[in-house]
Protein backbone atom coordinates (compact mmCIF):
# COMPACT_ATOMS: atom_id res chain seq x y z
CA UNK A 1 0.00 0.00 0.00
CA UNK A 2 1.01 3.54 -0.45
CA UNK A 3 0.98 5.99 1.66
CA UNK A 4 0.83 9.58 1.01
CA UNK A 5 2.36 12.38 3.81
CA UNK A 6 1.65 16.05 3.79
CA UNK A 7 3.59 19.12 5.07
CA UNK A 8 6.76 16.32 5.12
CA UNK A 9 10.18 18.63 6.09
CA UNK A 10 13.51 17.76 4.33
CA UNK A 11 15.16 16.75 7.41
CA UNK A 12 12.10 14.25 8.24
CA UNK A 13 11.79 12.62 5.08
CA UNK A 14 14.59 10.18 5.07
CA UNK A 15 13.78 9.19 8.45
CA UNK A 16 9.66 8.68 7.32
CA UNK A 17 10.45 6.58 4.46
CA UNK A 18 13.40 4.28 6.26
CA UNK A 19 10.65 3.51 9.23
CA UNK A 20 7.92 2.32 6.58
CA UNK A 21 10.49 0.43 4.28
CA UNK A 22 9.51 -3.34 4.27
CA UNK A 23 5.99 -2.15 5.30
CA UNK A 24 4.42 0.43 2.57
CA UNK A 25 5.45 2.95 -0.11
CA UNK A 26 5.26 6.38 1.36
CA UNK A 27 4.87 9.74 -0.61
CA UNK A 28 6.07 12.34 1.05
CA UNK A 29 4.82 15.81 -0.11
CA UNK A 30 6.48 19.33 1.25
CA UNK A 31 2.29 20.89 0.78
CA UNK A 32 0.13 21.09 4.04
CA UNK A 33 -3.06 19.38 3.78
CA UNK A 34 -5.84 21.52 3.94
CA UNK A 35 -8.51 22.95 1.18
CA UNK A 36 -6.96 23.44 -1.52
CA UNK A 37 -4.36 20.18 -1.27
CA UNK A 38 -7.05 17.64 -0.29
CA UNK A 39 -8.02 16.39 -4.03
CA UNK A 40 -4.14 15.53 -3.84
CA UNK A 41 -4.89 12.64 -1.34
CA UNK A 42 -7.62 11.07 -4.11
CA UNK A 43 -7.07 7.42 -4.44
CA UNK A 44 -5.07 7.21 -1.41
CA UNK A 45 -6.49 4.96 1.67
CA UNK A 46 -4.07 6.21 4.40
CA UNK A 47 -2.87 10.07 4.06
CA UNK A 48 -0.82 11.54 6.96
CA UNK A 49 -0.58 14.95 8.08
CA UNK A 50 1.37 16.97 10.00
CA UNK A 51 0.57 19.74 13.02
CA UNK A 52 0.02 22.70 10.69
CA UNK A 53 -2.78 20.37 8.44
CA UNK A 54 -6.23 22.10 8.53
CA UNK A 55 -8.31 19.47 8.53
CA UNK A 56 -12.05 21.08 8.35
CA UNK A 57 -15.19 19.23 7.70
CA UNK A 58 -14.74 20.31 3.92
CA UNK A 59 -11.07 18.42 3.94
CA UNK A 60 -12.17 15.64 5.50
CA UNK A 61 -15.35 15.29 3.27
CA UNK A 62 -13.06 15.88 0.33
CA UNK A 63 -10.88 13.04 1.46
CA UNK A 64 -13.49 10.85 2.36
CA UNK A 65 -15.24 11.26 -1.63
CA UNK A 66 -11.87 10.58 -2.80
CA UNK A 67 -11.34 6.78 -0.84
CA UNK A 68 -9.49 8.29 1.82
CA UNK A 69 -10.42 6.05 5.08
CA UNK A 70 -7.46 6.75 7.39
CA UNK A 71 -5.98 9.78 8.21
CA UNK A 72 -2.65 9.50 11.14
CA UNK A 73 -1.12 13.15 12.19
CA UNK A 74 2.41 13.33 13.15
CA UNK A 75 1.45 15.45 16.08
CA UNK A 76 0.31 15.48 19.79
CA UNK A 77 -2.16 18.53 19.26
CA UNK A 78 -5.39 17.62 17.46
CA UNK A 79 -7.27 21.43 17.55
CA UNK A 80 -6.71 21.19 13.81
CA UNK A 81 -9.18 18.65 13.11
CA UNK A 82 -12.85 18.18 13.06
CA UNK A 83 -13.16 15.22 15.16
CA UNK A 84 -17.04 15.44 14.67
CA UNK A 85 -16.92 15.00 10.93
CA UNK A 86 -14.36 12.44 10.77
CA UNK A 87 -16.81 10.43 13.13
CA UNK A 88 -19.29 10.96 10.96
CA UNK A 89 -17.81 9.72 7.64
CA UNK A 90 -16.45 7.13 9.78
CA UNK A 91 -12.71 7.97 8.97
CA UNK A 92 -9.87 6.46 11.62
CA UNK A 93 -7.98 9.37 12.58
CA UNK A 94 -5.14 8.67 14.89
CA UNK A 95 -1.97 11.13 16.62
CA UNK A 96 0.78 10.93 18.14
CA UNK A 97 -0.18 10.84 21.90
CA UNK A 98 3.64 10.58 23.74
CA UNK A 99 6.35 11.59 22.13
CA UNK A 100 10.01 13.18 24.08
CA UNK A 101 9.02 15.76 26.14
CA UNK A 102 12.57 17.17 26.74
CA UNK A 103 12.50 18.21 22.95
CA UNK A 104 10.13 20.78 23.83
CA UNK A 105 11.20 21.45 27.90
CA UNK A 106 14.44 22.33 26.86
CA UNK A 107 13.55 24.29 23.56
CA UNK A 108 11.25 26.70 25.90
CA UNK A 109 14.57 27.34 28.20
CA UNK A 110 16.91 28.14 25.11
CA UNK A 111 13.85 30.87 24.18
CA UNK A 112 13.89 31.99 28.13
CA UNK A 113 17.72 32.01 27.69
CA UNK A 114 18.05 33.70 24.54
CA UNK A 115 15.64 36.77 25.34
CA UNK A 116 17.35 37.09 29.09
CA UNK A 117 20.81 37.08 27.70
CA UNK A 118 19.73 39.02 24.99
CA UNK A 119 21.99 36.29 22.52
CA UNK A 120 19.65 37.35 19.01
CA UNK A 121 21.11 40.83 19.30
CA UNK A 122 24.69 40.25 21.12
CA UNK A 123 25.08 37.28 18.14
CA UNK A 124 24.21 40.05 15.02
CA UNK A 125 26.02 42.73 16.86
CA UNK A 126 29.34 40.76 16.88
CA UNK A 127 28.94 39.28 12.71
CA UNK A 128 29.52 43.14 12.43
CA UNK A 129 32.26 43.10 14.61
CA UNK A 130 30.13 45.42 17.09
CA UNK A 131 31.80 43.66 20.51
CA UNK A 132 29.74 46.39 22.67
CA UNK A 133 28.19 45.14 25.71
CA UNK A 134 25.34 48.09 25.67
CA UNK A 135 21.80 46.71 25.81
CA UNK A 136 22.95 43.65 26.70
CA UNK A 137 22.72 42.70 30.54
CA UNK A 138 20.49 39.98 31.50
CA UNK A 139 19.30 38.38 34.93
CA UNK A 140 20.05 35.22 37.52
CA UNK A 141 18.09 33.13 37.57
CA UNK A 142 18.82 31.55 40.67
CA UNK A 143 16.33 32.52 42.72
CA UNK A 144 13.57 34.01 41.07
CA UNK A 145 10.28 32.68 40.70
CA UNK A 146 9.45 30.85 37.62
CA UNK A 147 5.46 30.07 36.74
CA UNK A 148 4.66 26.99 34.96
CA UNK A 149 0.99 26.99 33.29
CA UNK A 150 0.28 22.92 32.46
CA UNK A 151 2.42 20.36 34.41
CA UNK A 152 2.66 17.06 32.74
CA UNK A 153 5.38 15.51 30.96
CA UNK A 154 5.93 18.76 29.45
CA UNK A 155 5.86 21.04 32.32
CA UNK A 156 7.52 18.50 34.03
CA UNK A 157 10.59 18.07 32.48
CA UNK A 158 10.95 22.07 32.49
CA UNK A 159 9.94 22.38 36.14
CA UNK A 160 13.14 19.86 36.66
CA UNK A 161 15.76 22.15 34.79
CA UNK A 162 13.80 25.32 36.48
CA UNK A 163 14.99 23.20 40.17
CA UNK A 164 18.71 22.92 38.30
CA UNK A 165 18.61 26.62 37.97
CA UNK A 166 17.94 27.00 41.67
CA UNK A 167 14.68 29.12 40.80
CA UNK A 168 11.30 28.86 43.53
CA UNK A 169 8.68 26.51 41.48
CA UNK A 170 5.03 27.98 40.89
CA UNK A 171 2.29 25.70 39.11
CA UNK A 172 -1.03 25.82 38.01
CA UNK A 173 -3.19 22.88 36.08
CA UNK A 174 -6.20 21.23 36.57
CA UNK A 175 -4.81 18.09 38.86
CA UNK A 176 -0.96 18.70 40.44
CA UNK A 177 1.80 16.38 39.54
CA UNK A 178 3.79 15.26 42.64
CA UNK A 179 7.05 14.79 40.83
CA UNK A 180 6.67 18.92 40.52
CA UNK A 181 5.50 18.88 43.99
CA UNK A 182 8.46 16.93 45.33
CA UNK A 183 10.64 19.15 43.68
CA UNK A 184 9.31 21.80 45.75
CA UNK A 185 6.44 23.31 43.03
CA UNK A 186 3.97 25.20 45.10
CA UNK A 187 0.41 25.39 42.97
CA UNK A 188 -1.50 28.55 43.38
CA UNK A 189 -4.44 29.89 41.06
CA UNK A 190 -3.57 31.97 37.66
CA UNK A 191 -3.62 35.42 39.24
CA UNK A 192 -1.19 34.66 42.06
CA UNK A 193 1.25 32.80 39.53
CA UNK A 194 0.94 35.79 36.54
CA UNK A 195 1.70 38.66 39.51
CA UNK A 196 4.74 36.42 41.20
CA UNK A 197 6.72 35.09 38.36
CA UNK A 198 9.92 36.52 36.91
CA UNK A 199 9.56 33.29 34.15
CA UNK A 200 6.31 32.44 32.46
CA UNK A 201 6.14 28.91 30.44
CA UNK A 202 2.94 27.89 28.75
CA UNK A 203 3.28 23.96 28.79
CA UNK A 204 -1.21 23.23 28.16
CA UNK A 205 -3.01 22.02 25.32
CA UNK A 206 -5.20 24.40 23.64
CA UNK A 207 -8.80 24.18 24.31
CA UNK A 208 -11.81 26.38 24.27
CA UNK A 209 -11.26 26.48 27.80
CA UNK A 210 -7.48 27.64 27.50
CA UNK A 211 -7.75 29.49 24.41
CA UNK A 212 -6.57 32.88 24.83
CA UNK A 213 -5.71 31.70 29.00
CA UNK A 214 -3.32 34.39 28.43
CA UNK A 215 -5.28 37.43 27.59
CA UNK A 216 -4.67 41.08 28.19
CA UNK A 217 -6.15 41.33 31.57
CA UNK A 218 -3.30 38.34 32.52
CA UNK A 219 -0.59 40.63 30.41
CA UNK A 220 -1.30 42.98 32.58
CA UNK A 221 -1.27 41.30 35.87
CA UNK A 222 2.61 39.96 35.07
CA UNK A 223 5.20 42.10 36.62
CA UNK A 224 6.54 44.97 33.87
CA UNK A 225 10.05 42.55 33.68
CA UNK A 226 8.41 39.52 33.50
CA UNK A 227 9.75 37.06 30.76
CA UNK A 228 7.11 35.23 28.61
CA UNK A 229 7.47 31.74 27.02
CA UNK A 230 5.23 30.00 24.60
CA UNK A 231 6.34 26.59 23.18
CA UNK A 232 2.80 24.98 23.09
CA UNK A 233 0.31 26.10 21.17
CA UNK A 234 0.11 29.70 19.64
CA UNK A 235 -3.68 30.02 20.27
CA UNK A 236 -3.31 30.23 24.12
CA UNK A 237 -1.51 33.94 23.80
CA UNK A 238 -3.62 36.79 22.30
CA UNK A 239 -1.14 37.99 20.01
CA UNK A 240 -2.45 41.55 19.74
CA UNK A 241 -2.90 42.35 23.63
CA UNK A 242 0.96 40.99 23.68
CA UNK A 243 1.72 43.49 21.14
CA UNK A 244 0.03 46.00 23.13
CA UNK A 245 1.64 45.56 26.58
CA UNK A 246 5.44 45.22 24.25
CA UNK A 247 4.06 48.28 22.82
CA UNK A 248 3.68 50.16 26.26
CA UNK A 249 7.46 49.33 27.22
CA UNK A 250 6.62 46.01 29.37
CA UNK A 251 8.71 42.78 29.38
CA UNK A 252 11.79 42.16 29.73
CA UNK A 253 11.63 39.22 26.81
CA UNK A 254 9.01 37.34 25.51
CA UNK A 255 9.85 33.57 23.09
CA UNK A 256 7.29 32.21 21.21
CA UNK A 257 7.53 28.82 19.05
CA UNK A 258 4.19 29.04 18.27
CA UNK A 259 1.81 31.86 16.84
CA UNK A 260 -1.74 31.41 16.78
CA UNK A 261 -2.31 32.62 12.78
CA UNK A 262 0.66 30.43 12.05
CA UNK A 263 -1.33 27.77 9.99
CA UNK A 264 -0.20 28.28 6.12
CA UNK A 265 2.86 30.23 7.28
CA UNK A 266 5.03 28.44 9.40
CA UNK A 267 7.03 25.77 7.94
CA UNK A 268 6.99 27.72 4.74
CA UNK A 269 9.30 30.28 2.69
CA UNK A 270 8.39 33.81 2.68
CA UNK A 271 11.67 35.33 2.67
CA UNK A 272 11.02 37.06 -1.17
CA UNK A 273 7.22 37.58 -0.66
CA UNK A 274 4.94 40.16 1.74
CA UNK A 275 3.91 39.36 4.50
CA UNK A 276 0.03 40.37 5.22
CA UNK A 277 0.23 39.40 8.96
CA UNK A 278 0.76 43.07 9.99
CA UNK A 279 0.47 41.56 14.05
CA UNK A 280 3.02 38.84 13.01
CA UNK A 281 5.27 42.15 11.34
CA UNK A 282 4.70 44.56 14.30
CA UNK A 283 5.66 41.46 16.88
CA UNK A 284 8.61 41.02 14.57
CA UNK A 285 10.12 44.34 15.06
CA UNK A 286 10.58 44.17 19.23
CA UNK A 287 14.22 43.94 20.14
CA UNK A 288 13.51 41.89 22.96
CA UNK A 289 11.11 39.15 21.23
CA UNK A 290 12.35 35.88 19.96
CA UNK A 291 10.19 34.32 17.29
CA UNK A 292 10.82 30.22 15.81
CA UNK A 293 8.65 28.59 13.61
CA UNK A 294 7.30 25.39 15.52
CA UNK A 295 10.82 24.19 16.28
CA UNK A 296 10.31 23.04 19.86
CA UNK A 297 9.60 19.04 18.96
CA UNK A 298 12.61 18.90 16.46
CA UNK A 299 15.01 17.24 17.14
CA UNK A 300 16.16 13.73 15.87
CA UNK A 301 14.70 11.46 19.31
CA UNK A 302 11.20 13.59 19.17
CA UNK A 303 10.76 13.30 15.47
CA UNK A 304 11.97 9.41 15.03
CA UNK A 305 9.54 8.57 18.15
CA UNK A 306 6.63 10.78 16.27
CA UNK A 307 7.26 8.54 13.02
CA UNK A 308 7.47 5.17 15.23
CA UNK A 309 3.98 5.62 16.42
CA UNK A 310 2.87 6.43 12.92
CA UNK A 311 4.09 3.81 11.82
CA UNK A 312 2.62 1.54 14.65
CA UNK A 313 -0.82 3.72 14.35
CA UNK A 314 -0.72 2.37 10.34
CA UNK A 315 -0.32 -0.89 11.75
CA UNK A 316 -3.10 -0.82 14.24
CA UNK A 317 -4.97 0.71 11.63
CA UNK A 318 -4.89 -2.00 9.39
CA UNK A 319 -5.76 -4.69 12.09
CA UNK A 320 -9.07 -3.13 13.29
CA UNK A 321 -7.24 -2.16 16.21
CA UNK A 322 -7.46 0.73 18.69
CA UNK A 323 -4.94 2.59 20.73
CA UNK A 324 -4.73 5.54 23.20
CA UNK A 325 -3.22 7.22 20.01
CA UNK A 326 -6.76 6.80 18.15
CA UNK A 327 -9.05 9.89 18.06
CA UNK A 328 -11.38 8.39 15.46
CA UNK A 329 -13.82 6.29 16.17
CA UNK A 330 -14.19 7.59 19.48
Amino acid sequence: MEILAFGVQADEKPLLEKAFTGRHEVRCLDVFLGEDTAPIAAGYEIVSSSVNADLNGRVLHTLADGGTKMIAQRSTGFNNIDLDVARRLGLTVSRVSYYSPYSVAEFAWTLAMAVNRNIVRASNRTRDFDFRLNGLMGRDMRGRTVGVLGTGKIGEAFTRIAAGFGMNLLGWDVAENPACVELGMKYVDKEALFALSDLISLHVPLLDSTHHLIDAKALRTMKDDAILVNSSRGGLVDTEALVAELRAGRFAGVGLDVYEAESGLFFTDRSLGVVEDDTLARLMTFPNVVVTSHQAYYTHDAVGQIIDATVRNVADYLAGRHSENTLSPA
